[in-house]
Protein backbone atom coordinates (compact mmCIF):
# COMPACT_ATOMS: atom_id res chain seq x y z
CA UNK A 1 0.00 0.00 0.00
CA UNK A 2 1.62 2.92 -0.86
CA UNK A 3 1.94 5.79 1.88
CA UNK A 4 -0.92 7.94 2.54
CA UNK A 5 -0.48 11.46 1.83
CA UNK A 6 0.44 14.08 4.92
CA UNK A 7 -3.01 16.74 4.71
CA UNK A 8 -2.35 19.57 7.07
CA UNK A 9 -5.75 21.58 8.22
CA UNK A 10 -4.77 24.99 8.89
CA UNK A 11 -7.77 26.58 11.28
CA UNK A 12 -9.24 24.78 13.94
CA UNK A 13 -12.67 26.24 12.97
CA UNK A 14 -15.72 24.04 12.70
CA UNK A 15 -15.08 24.06 8.52
CA UNK A 16 -11.57 22.70 9.72
CA UNK A 17 -12.92 20.41 12.26
CA UNK A 18 -15.33 18.57 9.88
CA UNK A 19 -13.02 18.08 7.58
CA UNK A 20 -10.03 16.83 9.59
CA UNK A 21 -12.85 14.56 11.48
CA UNK A 22 -13.78 13.04 7.99
CA UNK A 23 -10.27 12.44 6.51
CA UNK A 24 -9.37 10.83 9.62
CA UNK A 25 -12.05 8.66 9.77
CA UNK A 26 -10.56 7.32 5.94
CA UNK A 27 -7.73 6.76 7.96
CA UNK A 28 -5.67 9.45 6.18
CA UNK A 29 -2.18 11.42 7.91
CA UNK A 30 -3.91 14.23 9.25
CA UNK A 31 -2.49 17.60 11.47
CA UNK A 32 -4.63 20.46 12.35
CA UNK A 33 -2.86 23.94 13.11
CA UNK A 34 -4.49 26.12 15.17
CA UNK A 35 -3.61 29.45 16.24
CA UNK A 36 -4.91 29.62 19.28
CA UNK A 37 -4.67 27.18 22.35
CA UNK A 38 -8.50 25.48 21.75
CA UNK A 39 -10.62 24.43 19.45
CA UNK A 40 -13.37 26.38 17.76
CA UNK A 41 -12.40 29.40 15.64
CA UNK A 42 -15.53 31.95 15.79
CA UNK A 43 -17.45 29.50 18.16
CA UNK A 44 -15.75 30.77 21.40
CA UNK A 45 -16.36 31.46 24.88
CA UNK A 46 -14.87 34.25 27.15
CA UNK A 47 -14.46 33.37 31.00
CA UNK A 48 -16.13 36.52 32.94
CA UNK A 49 -15.37 35.75 36.53
CA UNK A 50 -15.18 32.26 36.08
CA UNK A 51 -17.56 31.90 34.11
CA UNK A 52 -17.95 30.88 30.52
CA UNK A 53 -20.23 32.78 28.01
CA UNK A 54 -20.46 31.94 24.81
CA UNK A 55 -18.99 34.82 22.62
CA UNK A 56 -19.70 33.69 19.24
CA UNK A 57 -22.22 31.78 17.43
CA UNK A 58 -25.27 31.01 19.95
CA UNK A 59 -27.77 29.80 18.08
CA UNK A 60 -27.75 26.10 16.76
CA UNK A 61 -29.94 25.09 14.39
CA UNK A 62 -29.61 22.27 11.16
CA UNK A 63 -29.04 20.18 13.43
CA UNK A 64 -29.72 17.12 11.34
CA UNK A 65 -25.66 18.19 9.27
CA UNK A 66 -23.75 17.42 12.51
CA UNK A 67 -26.34 13.89 12.71
CA UNK A 68 -25.21 12.65 9.44
CA UNK A 69 -21.62 14.02 9.96
CA UNK A 70 -21.76 11.65 13.07
CA UNK A 71 -23.01 8.88 11.70
CA UNK A 72 -21.22 8.89 8.73
CA UNK A 73 -17.90 8.84 10.36
CA UNK A 74 -19.14 5.69 12.72
CA UNK A 75 -19.85 8.10 16.03
CA UNK A 76 -23.48 8.73 17.62
CA UNK A 77 -24.63 12.68 17.84
CA UNK A 78 -26.91 11.89 20.35
CA UNK A 79 -24.49 9.85 22.65
CA UNK A 80 -22.20 13.30 22.88
CA UNK A 81 -24.92 16.04 23.09
CA UNK A 82 -27.91 16.86 25.58
CA UNK A 83 -29.91 19.31 23.34
CA UNK A 84 -32.86 21.56 24.80
CA UNK A 85 -35.16 22.14 22.07
CA UNK A 86 -36.22 25.70 22.65
CA UNK A 87 -40.08 26.46 22.76
CA UNK A 88 -39.93 30.41 22.15
CA UNK A 89 -37.24 30.94 18.90
CA UNK A 90 -36.92 34.61 20.31
CA UNK A 91 -38.37 37.57 22.27
CA UNK A 92 -38.57 40.42 19.86
CA UNK A 93 -39.59 44.07 21.77
CA UNK A 94 -40.05 48.01 19.95
CA UNK A 95 -40.25 49.17 23.85
CA UNK A 96 -43.84 47.70 24.59
CA UNK A 97 -45.67 44.21 24.59
CA UNK A 98 -42.73 41.80 22.87
CA UNK A 99 -43.92 39.67 21.07
CA UNK A 100 -42.58 35.53 20.97
CA UNK A 101 -42.23 33.94 18.06
CA UNK A 102 -42.40 29.91 18.80
CA UNK A 103 -40.81 26.61 16.76
CA UNK A 104 -44.46 25.66 16.39
CA UNK A 105 -45.82 27.95 13.35
CA UNK A 106 -49.37 28.08 14.59
CA UNK A 107 -48.23 28.99 17.82
CA UNK A 108 -46.46 32.02 16.57
CA UNK A 109 -49.06 32.84 14.53
CA UNK A 110 -51.23 33.16 17.39
CA UNK A 111 -49.01 35.55 18.75
CA UNK A 112 -48.96 37.61 15.68
CA UNK A 113 -52.70 37.76 15.69
CA UNK A 114 -52.80 38.86 19.17
CA UNK A 115 -49.97 41.24 18.72
CA UNK A 116 -51.08 42.52 15.14
CA UNK A 117 -54.02 41.75 13.53
CA UNK A 118 -55.41 38.25 12.32
CA UNK A 119 -54.89 39.28 9.04
CA UNK A 120 -51.19 39.44 9.79
CA UNK A 121 -51.49 36.38 11.10
CA UNK A 122 -52.08 34.92 7.94
CA UNK A 123 -50.07 36.84 5.67
CA UNK A 124 -47.56 35.16 8.57
CA UNK A 125 -48.47 31.73 7.42
CA UNK A 126 -48.20 32.40 3.74
CA UNK A 127 -44.92 33.99 4.44
CA UNK A 128 -44.28 30.82 6.07
CA UNK A 129 -45.27 28.12 3.39
CA UNK A 130 -43.16 30.37 0.90
CA UNK A 131 -40.18 30.56 3.07
CA UNK A 132 -40.29 26.36 3.50
CA UNK A 133 -40.70 26.35 -0.54
CA UNK A 134 -37.52 28.17 -1.20
CA UNK A 135 -35.95 26.08 1.38
CA UNK A 136 -37.05 22.59 0.18
CA UNK A 137 -35.97 24.31 -3.26
CA UNK A 138 -32.53 25.06 -2.98
CA UNK A 139 -31.52 22.69 -0.15
CA UNK A 140 -30.03 20.22 -2.79
CA UNK A 141 -29.03 22.01 -5.70
CA UNK A 142 -27.91 24.61 -3.66
CA UNK A 143 -26.79 24.32 -0.32
CA UNK A 144 -25.61 20.62 -0.74
CA UNK A 145 -23.90 21.53 -3.98
CA UNK A 146 -20.00 21.35 -4.13
CA UNK A 147 -19.75 24.39 -6.45
CA UNK A 148 -23.21 25.57 -7.60
CA UNK A 149 -23.87 28.20 -10.79
CA UNK A 150 -26.86 29.67 -11.92
CA UNK A 151 -27.36 27.31 -14.95
CA UNK A 152 -26.62 24.27 -13.56
CA UNK A 153 -29.15 25.10 -10.48
CA UNK A 154 -31.72 26.02 -12.34
CA UNK A 155 -31.61 22.78 -14.43
CA UNK A 156 -31.40 20.86 -11.47
CA UNK A 157 -34.41 22.49 -10.18
CA UNK A 158 -36.58 21.90 -12.82
CA UNK A 159 -39.97 23.46 -13.94
CA UNK A 160 -42.33 23.41 -10.46
CA UNK A 161 -39.32 24.39 -8.43
CA UNK A 162 -37.60 27.15 -10.64
CA UNK A 163 -41.38 28.84 -10.52
CA UNK A 164 -40.96 29.08 -6.36
CA UNK A 165 -38.10 31.34 -7.01
CA UNK A 166 -39.41 33.39 -9.81
CA UNK A 167 -42.62 33.91 -8.12
CA UNK A 168 -40.79 35.77 -4.74
CA UNK A 169 -38.67 37.52 -7.56
CA UNK A 170 -34.80 35.96 -7.19
CA UNK A 171 -33.50 39.32 -8.34
CA UNK A 172 -35.54 41.63 -5.60
CA UNK A 173 -34.39 41.79 -2.44
CA UNK A 174 -35.41 40.55 0.71
CA UNK A 175 -36.94 43.95 2.51
CA UNK A 176 -39.20 44.64 -0.95
CA UNK A 177 -40.02 40.83 -1.24
CA UNK A 178 -41.03 40.76 2.84
CA UNK A 179 -43.28 43.66 2.06
CA UNK A 180 -45.76 41.52 0.44
CA UNK A 181 -46.71 39.55 3.58
CA UNK A 182 -45.67 42.03 6.54
CA UNK A 183 -47.63 45.50 5.71
CA UNK A 184 -47.19 45.83 9.91
CA UNK A 185 -43.71 47.49 9.93
CA UNK A 186 -42.80 46.04 13.04
CA UNK A 187 -42.95 42.75 11.09
CA UNK A 188 -41.32 43.65 8.12
CA UNK A 189 -38.71 44.58 10.68
CA UNK A 190 -38.60 41.41 12.44
CA UNK A 191 -38.24 39.07 9.61
CA UNK A 192 -35.58 41.65 7.40
CA UNK A 193 -33.61 40.55 10.44
CA UNK A 194 -32.57 37.35 8.88
CA UNK A 195 -30.44 38.83 6.59
CA UNK A 196 -28.30 39.96 9.02
CA UNK A 197 -27.55 35.75 9.98
CA UNK A 198 -25.27 35.90 7.17
CA UNK A 199 -23.53 39.02 7.88
CA UNK A 200 -25.74 41.30 5.03
CA UNK A 201 -28.16 44.11 5.05
CA UNK A 202 -32.00 43.33 4.20
CA UNK A 203 -31.98 46.00 1.64
CA UNK A 204 -29.39 44.73 0.02
CA UNK A 205 -29.70 40.52 0.71
CA UNK A 206 -31.71 38.78 -1.84
CA UNK A 207 -35.35 37.22 -1.75
CA UNK A 208 -34.19 33.91 -1.10
CA UNK A 209 -32.81 34.26 2.67
CA UNK A 210 -36.36 34.62 3.79
CA UNK A 211 -35.40 30.41 3.87
CA UNK A 212 -33.35 31.36 7.21
CA UNK A 213 -37.07 31.57 8.68
CA UNK A 214 -37.77 28.25 7.44
CA UNK A 215 -34.50 27.12 9.06
CA UNK A 216 -35.21 28.54 12.29
CA UNK A 217 -39.21 26.64 12.28
CA UNK A 218 -37.67 24.01 12.00
CA UNK A 219 -36.12 23.93 15.41
CA UNK A 220 -33.78 25.83 17.76
CA UNK A 221 -31.60 24.10 19.93
CA UNK A 222 -29.26 25.08 23.24
CA UNK A 223 -26.21 22.81 23.93
CA UNK A 224 -25.40 21.71 27.68
CA UNK A 225 -22.51 22.79 28.10
CA UNK A 226 -22.38 25.76 25.12
CA UNK A 227 -21.41 25.93 22.09
CA UNK A 228 -17.88 25.54 22.79
CA UNK A 229 -18.44 21.73 22.95
CA UNK A 230 -19.60 21.09 19.49
CA UNK A 231 -15.49 21.90 18.17
CA UNK A 232 -14.06 20.34 21.35
CA UNK A 233 -16.19 16.96 20.78
CA UNK A 234 -15.38 16.70 17.42
CA UNK A 235 -11.43 17.83 17.77
CA UNK A 236 -11.85 14.56 20.51
CA UNK A 237 -13.36 12.34 17.78
CA UNK A 238 -10.66 13.26 15.53
CA UNK A 239 -7.50 12.86 17.62
CA UNK A 240 -9.10 9.33 18.56
CA UNK A 241 -9.43 8.53 15.10
CA UNK A 242 -5.23 9.53 14.63
CA UNK A 243 -5.83 13.16 13.66
CA UNK A 244 -2.91 15.28 15.35
CA UNK A 245 -3.62 18.58 16.87
CA UNK A 246 -1.01 21.58 17.03
CA UNK A 247 -2.32 24.08 19.49
CA UNK A 248 -0.49 27.85 19.86
CA UNK A 249 0.78 27.20 15.78
CA UNK A 250 0.42 30.35 13.72
CA UNK A 251 1.31 29.87 10.60
CA UNK A 252 3.45 32.89 8.79
CA UNK A 253 3.38 31.21 5.09
CA UNK A 254 2.45 28.75 3.01
CA UNK A 255 5.51 27.15 1.37
CA UNK A 256 5.78 26.48 -2.46
CA UNK A 257 7.41 23.45 -4.32
CA UNK A 258 6.91 24.96 -7.99
CA UNK A 259 3.25 25.88 -8.20
CA UNK A 260 1.82 23.75 -5.57
CA UNK A 261 1.86 24.09 -1.95
CA UNK A 262 4.95 21.94 -0.06
CA UNK A 263 4.01 22.78 3.66
CA UNK A 264 3.90 25.69 5.81
CA UNK A 265 5.89 28.08 8.22
CA UNK A 266 4.94 29.25 11.69
CA UNK A 267 5.98 32.29 13.42
CA UNK A 268 8.21 30.21 15.26
CA UNK A 269 10.43 28.91 12.76
CA UNK A 270 9.00 25.53 12.34
CA UNK A 271 8.36 24.66 8.85
CA UNK A 272 5.44 21.49 8.61
CA UNK A 273 5.66 19.77 5.27
CA UNK A 274 1.97 18.67 3.52
CA UNK A 275 0.90 17.07 0.39
CA UNK A 276 -2.26 18.69 0.77
CA UNK A 277 -3.68 21.81 2.47
CA UNK A 278 -6.74 22.96 3.71
CA UNK A 279 -7.18 26.62 4.60
CA UNK A 280 -9.81 27.54 7.20
CA UNK A 281 -8.95 30.93 6.95
CA UNK A 282 -10.81 34.02 5.26
CA UNK A 283 -10.34 34.01 1.47
CA UNK A 284 -8.96 37.59 2.06
CA UNK A 285 -5.91 36.47 4.19
CA UNK A 286 -4.65 34.44 0.99
CA UNK A 287 -6.16 37.04 -1.30
CA UNK A 288 -4.28 40.02 0.14
CA UNK A 289 -0.82 37.83 0.81
CA UNK A 290 -0.60 37.38 4.56
CA UNK A 291 0.18 34.20 3.90
CA UNK A 292 2.78 35.04 1.21
CA UNK A 293 2.89 36.90 -1.78
CA UNK A 294 2.44 33.47 -3.94
CA UNK A 295 -0.41 32.14 -1.64
CA UNK A 296 -2.57 34.99 -3.67
CA UNK A 297 -2.36 33.23 -6.29
CA UNK A 298 -5.08 31.02 -4.84
CA UNK A 299 -8.16 33.12 -5.14
CA UNK A 300 -8.85 35.04 -8.32
CA UNK A 301 -7.53 38.37 -8.09
CA UNK A 302 -10.33 40.05 -10.04
CA UNK A 303 -12.77 38.72 -6.78
CA UNK A 304 -14.29 41.52 -5.45
CA UNK A 305 -16.45 41.41 -2.13
CA UNK A 306 -18.24 43.75 0.19
CA UNK A 307 -17.40 42.56 3.35
CA UNK A 308 -19.93 41.23 5.54
CA UNK A 309 -21.07 42.65 8.95
CA UNK A 310 -18.66 43.30 11.80
CA UNK A 311 -20.27 43.26 15.56
CA UNK A 312 -19.67 44.86 19.16
CA UNK A 313 -20.10 42.53 21.86
CA UNK A 314 -20.28 42.56 25.35
CA UNK A 315 -19.87 39.19 27.20
CA UNK A 316 -21.35 39.82 31.22
CA UNK A 317 -22.32 38.07 34.20
CA UNK A 318 -24.22 40.43 35.60
CA UNK A 319 -27.96 40.82 37.72
CA UNK A 320 -30.67 41.38 35.54
CA UNK A 321 -33.97 42.22 36.57
CA UNK A 322 -37.06 44.06 34.55
CA UNK A 323 -37.85 42.78 31.48
CA UNK A 324 -38.80 39.01 30.93
CA UNK A 325 -35.69 37.55 28.97
CA UNK A 326 -35.62 34.37 27.59
CA UNK A 327 -32.71 32.57 25.99
CA UNK A 328 -32.53 34.91 22.55
CA UNK A 329 -33.84 38.69 22.78
CA UNK A 330 -33.95 41.40 19.94
CA UNK A 331 -34.49 45.06 20.84
CA UNK A 332 -35.56 46.85 17.69
CA UNK A 333 -34.19 50.38 16.78
CA UNK A 334 -35.56 53.13 14.67
CA UNK A 335 -35.07 53.78 11.94
CA UNK A 336 -34.35 50.43 10.99
CA UNK A 337 -32.75 51.35 7.84
CA UNK A 338 -30.43 54.09 9.19
CA UNK A 339 -28.54 51.27 10.75
CA UNK A 340 -27.92 49.75 7.26
CA UNK A 341 -26.49 53.28 5.77
CA UNK A 342 -24.19 54.15 8.66
CA UNK A 343 -22.61 50.22 8.68
CA UNK A 344 -22.53 49.22 4.93
CA UNK A 345 -22.49 53.33 3.36
CA UNK A 346 -20.83 55.65 6.20
CA UNK A 347 -18.83 52.94 7.15
CA UNK A 348 -19.35 53.51 11.11
CA UNK A 349 -21.03 52.48 14.03
CA UNK A 350 -25.11 52.73 14.15
CA UNK A 351 -26.47 55.93 15.25
CA UNK A 352 -29.34 53.41 16.11
CA UNK A 353 -28.51 50.07 16.45
CA UNK A 354 -30.56 47.31 17.39
CA UNK A 355 -29.67 44.81 20.02
CA UNK A 356 -29.34 41.36 20.43
CA UNK A 357 -29.02 39.56 23.79
CA UNK A 358 -28.35 36.12 24.53
CA UNK A 359 -29.28 35.50 28.45
CA UNK A 360 -27.58 31.92 28.37
CA UNK A 361 -28.74 30.49 31.70
CA UNK A 362 -32.60 31.12 30.79
CA UNK A 363 -33.10 27.79 29.26
CA UNK A 364 -34.12 24.21 31.53
CA UNK A 365 -29.91 23.77 32.26
CA UNK A 366 -30.02 26.31 35.28
CA UNK A 367 -27.18 28.23 36.40
CA UNK A 368 -25.20 28.05 39.30
CA UNK A 369 -24.65 31.44 40.02
CA UNK A 370 -27.74 32.14 42.12
CA UNK A 371 -28.79 35.47 41.47
CA UNK A 372 -26.03 36.33 38.07
CA UNK A 373 -26.38 35.19 35.08
CA UNK A 374 -24.46 34.59 31.69
CA UNK A 375 -25.10 37.54 29.24
CA UNK A 376 -24.10 38.08 25.45
CA UNK A 377 -24.94 41.18 23.85
CA UNK A 378 -24.42 42.22 20.23
CA UNK A 379 -24.65 45.07 18.02
CA UNK A 380 -23.71 44.86 14.37
CA UNK A 381 -21.31 46.95 13.13
CA UNK A 382 -18.77 47.94 9.68
CA UNK A 383 -15.73 45.88 8.98
CA UNK A 384 -13.47 48.88 10.03
CA UNK A 385 -10.86 46.76 12.14
CA UNK A 386 -8.27 47.39 10.03
CA UNK A 387 -7.83 50.52 10.95
CA UNK A 388 -7.10 52.09 14.31
CA UNK A 389 -9.71 52.08 16.80
CA UNK A 390 -12.18 55.12 17.52
CA UNK A 391 -12.25 54.36 21.49
CA UNK A 392 -14.79 57.39 21.54
CA UNK A 393 -17.10 55.68 18.78
CA UNK A 394 -16.82 52.74 20.39
CA UNK A 395 -17.72 54.15 23.74
CA UNK A 396 -21.12 56.20 22.71
CA UNK A 397 -21.94 52.76 20.63
CA UNK A 398 -22.17 51.08 24.08
CA UNK A 399 -24.28 53.74 25.81
CA UNK A 400 -26.76 54.01 23.00
CA UNK A 401 -26.89 49.52 23.33
CA UNK A 402 -26.88 50.14 26.79
CA UNK A 403 -29.67 52.96 27.36
CA UNK A 404 -31.71 51.07 24.76
CA UNK A 405 -32.25 47.88 26.76
CA UNK A 406 -32.80 50.29 30.09
CA UNK A 407 -35.78 51.82 27.86
CA UNK A 408 -37.41 48.55 27.31
CA UNK A 409 -36.87 47.79 30.82
CA UNK A 410 -33.85 46.05 30.96
CA UNK A 411 -32.29 46.50 34.79
CA UNK A 412 -28.19 45.22 34.70
CA UNK A 413 -26.85 45.78 38.23
CA UNK A 414 -23.20 44.68 39.07
CA UNK A 415 -22.04 44.01 35.47
CA UNK A 416 -18.79 42.24 35.28
CA UNK A 417 -18.25 43.31 31.65
CA UNK A 418 -15.63 41.77 28.82
CA UNK A 419 -15.91 44.12 25.22
CA UNK A 420 -15.06 42.75 21.82
CA UNK A 421 -14.67 45.30 19.38
CA UNK A 422 -14.51 45.15 15.65
CA UNK A 423 -10.06 45.76 15.35
CA UNK A 424 -10.08 42.53 18.33
CA UNK A 425 -12.06 40.75 15.87
CA UNK A 426 -9.50 41.78 12.94
CA UNK A 427 -6.75 40.72 14.83
CA UNK A 428 -8.76 37.17 15.84
CA UNK A 429 -9.64 36.28 12.43
CA UNK A 430 -7.25 38.19 9.66
CA UNK A 431 -8.19 39.08 6.29
CA UNK A 432 -11.27 41.20 6.39
CA UNK A 433 -11.28 43.87 8.93
CA UNK A 434 -13.71 41.77 11.67
CA UNK A 435 -16.14 40.93 9.23
CA UNK A 436 -17.46 37.78 10.56
CA UNK A 437 -19.40 36.13 8.10
CA UNK A 438 -17.47 36.49 4.90
CA UNK A 439 -18.71 38.51 2.43
CA UNK A 440 -21.68 40.23 2.75
CA UNK A 441 -24.77 38.13 0.62
CA UNK A 442 -25.77 41.40 -1.40
CA UNK A 443 -27.52 41.04 -5.10
CA UNK A 444 -29.38 38.36 -6.34
CA UNK A 445 -25.41 36.77 -7.53
CA UNK A 446 -23.38 37.21 -4.18
CA UNK A 447 -24.55 33.87 -3.55
CA UNK A 448 -22.94 32.45 -6.98
CA UNK A 449 -19.43 34.19 -6.46
CA UNK A 450 -18.34 32.31 -2.81
CA UNK A 451 -15.26 30.25 -4.12
CA UNK A 452 -15.95 26.34 -3.72
CA UNK A 453 -14.11 23.91 -2.15
CA UNK A 454 -11.15 23.93 -4.95
CA UNK A 455 -8.63 27.14 -4.72
CA UNK A 456 -6.75 27.82 -8.08
CA UNK A 457 -3.58 26.23 -6.54
CA UNK A 458 -3.94 22.60 -7.07
CA UNK A 459 -3.46 21.20 -3.47
CA UNK A 460 -5.12 23.99 -1.66
CA UNK A 461 -8.29 23.40 -0.60
CA UNK A 462 -10.65 26.30 1.43
CA UNK A 463 -13.26 25.52 4.06
CA UNK A 464 -15.00 28.06 6.22
CA UNK A 465 -17.67 30.62 5.96
CA UNK A 466 -15.84 32.74 3.40
CA UNK A 467 -16.43 29.94 0.82
CA UNK A 468 -19.38 27.82 -0.12
CA UNK A 469 -22.05 27.24 1.21
CA UNK A 470 -21.68 30.33 3.39
CA UNK A 471 -21.26 31.63 7.07
CA UNK A 472 -23.34 30.49 10.26
CA UNK A 473 -21.98 27.18 12.28
CA UNK A 474 -24.25 24.47 9.70
CA UNK A 475 -22.89 26.27 6.92
CA UNK A 476 -19.77 26.56 7.68
CA UNK A 477 -19.59 22.69 8.68
CA UNK A 478 -20.57 21.74 5.24
CA UNK A 479 -17.95 23.69 3.83
CA UNK A 480 -15.50 21.47 5.94
CA UNK A 481 -17.47 18.24 4.81
CA UNK A 482 -17.48 19.69 1.23
CA UNK A 483 -13.33 20.32 1.20
CA UNK A 484 -12.66 16.72 2.81
CA UNK A 485 -14.92 14.71 -0.03
CA UNK A 486 -13.15 16.88 -2.76
CA UNK A 487 -10.09 15.46 -1.63
CA UNK A 488 -11.01 12.13 -1.39
CA UNK A 489 -12.06 12.15 -4.75
CA UNK A 490 -9.26 13.56 -5.73
CA UNK A 491 -7.33 10.52 -3.97
CA UNK A 492 -9.47 7.97 -5.01
CA UNK A 493 -11.65 7.22 -1.89
CA UNK A 494 -14.94 8.44 -3.20
CA UNK A 495 -16.18 8.64 -7.40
Amino acid sequence: MSKSPKILVVGAGIGGLTAALELAHRGLDVTVLEKSNAPGGKIRAIKVDDAPIDSGPTVFTMCWIFEQLFADCGESFDAEFELEALDILARHSWGDEPLDLYADTQKSADAIAQFSSPKQAQLFLEFCKTAKKVYESLKDPFIESPRPNLLGMMSALGVQKSKVLWDIGPFSNLWSALANYFPDPRLHQLFGRYATYCGSSPYLAPATLMLIAEVEMKGVWSIKGGMTKIPEVIARLAQKKGCHFQYGAEVQSLQFSGSKISGVQLTSGEVIECDYLIFNGDINALQHGLLGKQANAAIPQNLKQTDSLSAVTWSMRVKASGFPLVRHNVFFNQPYQSEFTDIFEKKKLPSNPTVYICAQDRTDFPSQNNDYERIFCLVNAPANGDIQSDDEEIEQCEQKAFSLMRQYGLQLQDAQITRTSPQQFAKLFPGRGGALYGQATHGWMSSFQRLGSQSQIQNLLLAGGSAHPGPGVPMAAMSGRLAAATLMERLGLIK
